[in-house]
């Protein structure tokens, strides 16, 4: 008796068919909805990389912290911003380990240091897309993708080293998790979305927390399980919160403030009260000043910053320009979708994304609308992704309410002619740049939504090709999209460089946002940026700050065995000389020289133990809370040296 063994076939990789399925799409998708998504990706993604070493060192604040972390293991940690680790930069590190991690790879160079910016805006579009295809299709999610890829803010913020790109990214990705987790009701995806918000978190503090009520609110009331176990669900993601926001607060604040770097914008060199303070109530209610103001000073958003308060400041001179185009059909788009969805059932996929992202919008306009603290138009880059997300449901939603009633056909003219009759008006504000394009944009959009509306008559519709209001449309969402469109353009085609970055063209930055406060691009750089760290042939090319070139040679020549080059006020002063000589700048009262981080005490312990040698005392003195007498503990036990008509003081011992 034989028997006959049949082989076992080997398990046959799936990753072929996944490819495959990448490519092709869903099955029940048109053939283009794919090709459009990787194009409209492919787009932003060489909008955001075009000409991207124009912005130089960008914010050179953060760009000697990126410097700093390649240089020490512990800067990178900790988000310092010199090597010698004397004070950290007043946000958390995550951004920052970014482009560090970037920048060991490839080596320092604004292309490293901006790249991994620019991928992330990318991201964010493709990301978003998902998050809007899944419970309102695909072509909603292509308008809310390039609707987000052309907000200028967005394009200016994804060429930029500010914390604010991989912020949006970790918020929109925390979105799309939770779309996932309404659609399915797996702890998992909700557990991941917490996770995002905390890295988030890690990346600029309280404002990550701002879409938590959008999160939270939308998952307990439209989550498809049972209320108990929405609520045991939001416990667990809550716990995961807590972790992945605090983990690196706990560990730093747990370190003896000996053993790592002073706490910058902190007020007693905690990360805690760096969080709840400067970085938390203060951007709210007032507490901080901005650069040049003591901390602990009053002030409201003033002109160069964010315009005054109120319900029009996010229209306004200062911040329309960047965020504004297109909020009037994202709030007509919210009130159509909860109306058209108003009697499907609790956990029905698209009314709560409604509820998602309309609470995503709320939230950040009435924060960024009425906070009185330090507030720069760019925070907008984190409103963005609600008012793309929007803008595409409704778009979608409105042409199907077209087809059900006339009143569906005006709801959707009336959308159009009225955001590109206000993106007309922005344009207007900056007139020599395209003044054609306003009034071009606002015919287009009222042909499109004449053409909706004249389609909506039985007399005329049987007159009219199908396909016409379907191109309609189209026509006048391209028509709303020109004008931002052209100020994304306009963004990419001029270099933006320190701490109050604008999108669009230089006419609109006259009028709005300051865009630099270490002035224009360097003579001699021409916005660009050195090959490497602390390049010789950029050294006195104009980027020391207050220092001339000869001052910094001479600085170079004796600096010794000395940990930092030299000491000054702020890190205003200290950025420039740090990233041209590659060499750590002790900042001694941190971003603008009035954080409490150096006492006579302190600096006579450093200047003993051989670490620091020379400070440079400007006007209102060094150290913040302490400079008056830190001022005079350097002028009495230093020895002036003018070099160049600079005084600089030596604080070696003297060997005579």
């Amino acid at each position: 008796m034989s028997t006959t063994t049949c082989p076992i076939a080997p398990a046959r990789s799936r990753f072929p068919h996944n490819v495959a399925a990448m490519m092709r799409g869903r099955l029940h998708e048109a053939a283009w909805i794919r090709p459009s998504a990787v194009a409209v990706t492919v787009v932003s993604l060489v909008l955001y990389m075009w000409g991207l070493d124009r912005n130089g060192w960008a914010n050179s604040y953060y760009s000697a912290a990126v410097q700093a972390g390649t240089q020490s293991w512990k800067a990178f940690f900790f988000g310092s911003f010199d090597a010698g680790n004397y004070i950290t930069v007043d946000k958390p590190p995550a951004s920052l380990w970014l482009m560090e991690l970037s920048a060991r790879i490839f080596g320092l160079s604004s292309w490293s240091m901006l790249a991994p910016e620019a991928i992330a805006g990318a991201l964010t579009v493709l990301i978003l897309l998902f998050a809007v295809r899944r419970p309102f299709g695909p072509v909603a999610g292509l308008v809310a993708a390039s609707a987000m890829a052309l907000t200028p803010v967005a394009v200016v913020m994804f060429r930029y080293n500010n914390p604010d790109a991989l912020l949006t990214l970790l918020l929109v990705a925390s979105a799309w998790a939770m779309v996932r987790a309404l659609d399915g009701g797996r702890t998992r995806w909700l557990v991941m979305s917490a996770a995002l918000v905390g890295l988030a978190f890690n990346t600029k503090d309280l404002q990550a927390y701002i879409v938590l009520p959008a999160l939270v609110l939308t998952y307990l009331l439209f989550g498809p399980r049972r209320l108990a176990a929405r609520m045991l669900q939001l416990l667990a993601a809550a716990g995961m919160l807590i972790v992945s926001s605090g983990w690196w607060l706990v560990i730093v604040d747990a370190i003896p403030a000996a053993y790592r770097p002073y706490i910058g914008g902190s007020t007693d060199n905690s990360v805690l009260n760096l969080v709840l303070g400067y970085n938390g109530l203060g951007r709210l209610f007032g507490q901080g000043g901005p650069s040049g103001a003591p901390s602990g000073a009053v002030v409201g958003g003033g002109a160069g910053f964010g315009g005054a308060t109120g319900l029009f400041r996010l229209f306004s001179t200062e911040i329309g320009g960047q965020i504004a185009w297109l909020i009037p059909l994202a709030v007509v788009s919210l009130g159509v979708g909860l109306w058209v969805h108003r009697s499907r059932p609790r956990a029905n996929l698209a009314r709560a994304g409604y509820v998602l992202w309309g609470l995503w919008f709320a939230t950040h306009f009435v924060v960024f609308s009425f906070a009185s603290g330090i507030f720069h138009p760019y925070y907008t880059v984190a409103l963005a992704p609600g008012v793309a997300a929007l803008v595409g449901a409704g778009v979608v939603d409105m042409w199907k309410l077209r087809g059900r009633s006339p009143v569906g056909s005006l709801i959707l003219a009336a959308a159009l002619a009225g955001t590109a009759w206000w993106g007309a008006q922005l344009i207007a504000r900056t007139p020599t740049f395209l003044p054609w394009l306003g009034p071009f944009e606002l015919a287009l959009a009222i042909v499109a939504g004449a053409t909706i509306l004249a389609a909506a008559w039985p007399t005329l519709r049987r007159r009219l090709p199908d396909r016409l209001p379907a191109a309609a449309l189209a026509v006048g969402v391209v028509a709303v999209m020109l004008g931002p469109a052209a100020y994304s353009v306009a963004t990419v085609t001029r270099s933006s460089s320190g701490a109050i970055p604008s999108a669009g063209p230089a006419a609109a930055a006259a009028v709005g946002p300051r865009t630099s406060f270490n002035g224009p691009p360097p003579d001699g750089l021409g916005g660009t940026m050195p090959a490497g760290a602390g390049a010789p042939e950029f050294r006195g090319a104009g980027i020391q700050g207050n220092l001339g070139s000869d001052v910094i040679a001479y600085l170079e020549q004796h600096q010794g065995t000395a940990t930092w080059l030299v000491a000054v006020q702020s890190a205003n002063e200290a950025a420039s000389i740090e990233l041209s000589t590659g060499r750590p700048v002790m900042a001694m009262g941190g971003f603008s020289g009035s954080d409490p981080a150096m006492s006579v005490g302190k600096l006579a312990q450093l200047v003993s133990s051989g670490r620091l040698r020379y400070v440079v005392v400007f006007s209102g003195g060094p150290g913040g809370g302490a400079s008056s007498a830190v001022q005079q503990w350097v002028t009495s036990h230093g020895t002036a040296v003018t070099v160049g008509g600079t005084t600089i003081y030596d604080l070696a011992p003297s060997t005579g």
